[in-house]
């Protein structure tokens, strides 16, 4: 009997690649948080598709109020505009600088719950498809994070046996795309864009993230774009 492992599904094309990585070897449980972001009925839909696709056992969507009420992020509040990807974003490492676009400590909240369904569900594993490399450089996608929460966790569960895996962290988004398409990955039904429901805008940093990494993949993305911007 293959073994258990909870999956951070967010819907986005880093976290379709990792389903599709798990579901190869292990039984699925998938997660999805929808915490009040600008896309949050699309990124549903896009998790849900995607753990339907890959097989997953099961699909818990859980609705968070705290980021939306606290605001500070681009996403969440729509004070603040999601900025479009200034020229050549992505060709180099990420700087210092952290972007509006990050949620303040959302991956821990998420991590969180997934580790506590992992000890109700008896899986050893919690798996995320958190980016360090062609990334925004949120601090909360770096190695060392999830060192120091895979401390937490042996610190803080019962067992102390649950560890959090980062597949993809030290990948380009360009050998994510070919590792998708490898693996079969449903990446048709995944979503990327920050603002954009019905179409992706194509100008945000996640989207000039993602039409650069199938470019430079040589596959295609089947994925709406708003016109003239993809």
């Amino acid at each position: 009997m293959p073994s258990k492992v909870v999956l951070c599904l967010s819907g986005g094309m880093d976290s379709c690649v990792c389903a599709a990585l798990a579901a190869r070897d292990h039984e699925v449980y998938a997660l999805h948080f929808s915490y009040g972001q600008r896309t949050e009925a699309r990124e549903l839909q896009s998790a849900s598709d995607i753990a339907r696709l890959v097989g997953a056992k099961e699909f818990l969507h859980l609705k968070i109020d705290l980021f939306r009420r606290i605001g500070g992020s681009a996403l969440t509040d729509a004070s603040i505009s999601v900025p479009d990807a200034a020229p050549g974003f992505g060709e180099e490492t990420p700087g210092t600088e952290i972007p509006v676009t990050y949620v303040p400590f959302r991956n821990a909240h998420f991590l969180s719950a997934a580790v506590s369904w992992a000890e109700v569900l008896g899986a050893e594993t919690v798996t995320i498809g958190a980016v360090e490399q062609d990334s925004s450089g949120y601090p909360d996608c770096r190695p060392a994070y999830y060192d120091a929460f895979n401390t937490l966790i042996r610190m803080g569960t019962k067992d102390g046996g649950i560890e959090v895996l980062t597949p993809l962290i030290r990948m380009r988004k360009r050998e994510i795309v070919r590792l998708g398409v490898e693996l079969g990955a449903p990446l048709h039904v995944s979503w990327s864009c920050y603002s954009g429901e019905a179409e992706a805008c194509g100008v945000c940093e996640s989207c000039a993230l993602r039409l650069r990494a199938f470019r430079e993949a040589g596959a295609v993305d089947s994925v709406p774009y708003a016109a003239g911007s993809a």
